[in-house]
C-alpha cells in the first residue's frame, strides 16, 4: 500500500504553519528574556535597581490616635 504525495495546498499549508510557529516561538522568547532581566536585576528584598532597603516604600500605618478601618472606627 503506497500513500499518494501530499497535493500542494497541504504542503502550502504546513509552510505556512511552520512560519508562524517560528514567529511565535521567537514572540515567547523574546518574552522569557525580557522577564529573566527584570527578575535577575532585583536585590533580595524584590527591589528595583537603584532603591534601597532604607527608600522602598513602606506600609502606611496609622498614627497613634487616628481611627483604623480594622477597628470599625474606634482609635
Amino acid at each position: 500500500m503506497s500513500f499518494r504525495p501530499d497535493h500542494e495546498l497541504h504542503r502550502r499549508r504546513w509552510s505556512r504553519n511552520l512560519g508562524l510557529g517560528a514567529v511565535l516561538a521567537a514572540f515567547v522568547a523574546v518574552i522569557f528574556a525580557l522577564t529573566i532581566v527584570k527578575v535577575s536585576r532585583q536585590d533580595d528584598q524584590g527591589n528595583p535597581p537603584g532603591q534601597s532597603q532604607a527608600t522602598a516604600p513602606q506600609a502606611v500605618l496609622p498614627q497613634a490616635g487616628q481611627a483604623s478601618p480594622s477597628t470599625g472606627g474606634q482609635p
